[in-house]
């Protein structure tokens, strides 16, 4: 599947936000100037999970996912990357679409920053934190798509194919 459709229109940008019992969804406009988060699923096995973001990609006509990766803030891989990885690995054997990775420490703080500045109760922060996270993970993967003229650095230099014992990666 490449970036654009068969009419010559861009696809969409798909933004995962991996967690534990949840991923937040977030898809850019058909521009790739905007992100809005949409959902967030609860994970259930890895597989049904991937399946139901491919669905979500194709429904929404996406031509690439960015997913989001958890470094430590002194750039190390800690237990949680490493469940990403294990999560792109099944994902990018499962999906025609590109899948890249994108650094996002400190995400979360950001979205349940702008969750409490906008006044949204604790209650509800809880159920919208994903999905904000993952618009803020493709909000930045868009914002330097575009300052970059269209290269790419995913991830802060990663290598391009990674495994869960290398180092991370993107693609």
């Amino acid at each position: 599947m490449t970036s654009q459709s068969a009419d010559g229109t861009l696809r969409r940008v798909m933004g995962l936000d991996v967690g534990d019992r949840t991923l937040g969804v977030a898809v850019s406009d058909e521009l790739r100037v905007t992100a809005q988060g949409v959902m967030v699923l609860r994970r259930r096995t890895p597989e049904r999970d991937v399946q139901a973001a491919l669905e979500f990609a194709r429904d929404r006509r996406v031509g690439l996912v960015v997913v989001g990766f958890p470094r430590s803030l002194n750039g190390e891989i800690g237990p949680q990357a490493v469940k990403v990885l294990d999560f792109v690995k099944v994902l990018r054997e499962a999906s025609p679409i590109p899948v890249e990775l994108w650094d996002e420490r400190l995400t979360t703080r950001i979205a349940q920053h702008a969750l409490r500045t906008a006044g949204t109760s604790r209650v509800r922060r809880k159920a919208l934190v994903d999905q904000v996270a993952a618009a803020v993970i493709l909000q930045g993967f868009l914002d330097f798509r575009r300052s970059a003229d269209g290269r790419s650095a995913p991830c802060f230099g990663m290598p391009s194919q990674a495994s869960p014992g290398d180092g991370g990666g993107s693609g």
